[in-house]
């Protein structure tokens, strides 16, 4: 059962594509697209990554950080992201310590569920359904942007 609108957003740190180290706590103040996905370049989560990437300048453009989440690491995360030119950081959870604490674990993966988190730490929105093709569009529209 994905954690419900209104509630804090778990802390989290982790090692992004590039393996720096990102934590929920530098975004303070900024809105974030916590989106979780099962793995690295298989055809539903390529959709939703290309999603996100195809735009991605609208998020920028409202200082909306994209965080992608899964359990593969960072050497995988960073193929998927070369393959597939992502502007954004994955962050590697291979421990899968933030899937667990966001309610999202699949048994070894992360299922495909995504939080908006606003700039004071709280959930704003939760998609535990997504359209993968279209979640990127259909979350901007959520957002009125």
């Amino acid at each position: 059962m994905a954690l419900a609108v209104g509630t804090p957003a778990p802390a989290f740190t982790a090692k992004d594509t590039h393996g720096n180290t990102v934590s929920l706590s530098d975004f303070k103040g900024k809105t974030v697209v916590l989106y979780f996905y099962p793995k690295d370049d298989t055809p539903g989560c390529t959709k939703e990554a290309c999603s996100f990437r195809d735009h991605y300048t609208a998020y920028q453009e409202k200082g909306i950080v994209v965080l992608g989440v899964s359990a593969d690491d960072e050497t995988s995360h960073q193929k998927f992201t070369e393959k597939f030119n992502l502007p954004f950081p994955l962050l590697a959870d291979v421990d899968r310590s933030i899937i667990k604490a966001y309610d999202v674990d699949g048994g070894g993966y992360a299922k495909r569920v995504t939080y908006v988190i606003d700039g004071n730490g709280i959930i704003s929105h939760v998609y535990t359904s997504v359209k993968t093709d279209t979640h990127a569009t259909d979350i901007l529209a959520d957002l009125g942007l």
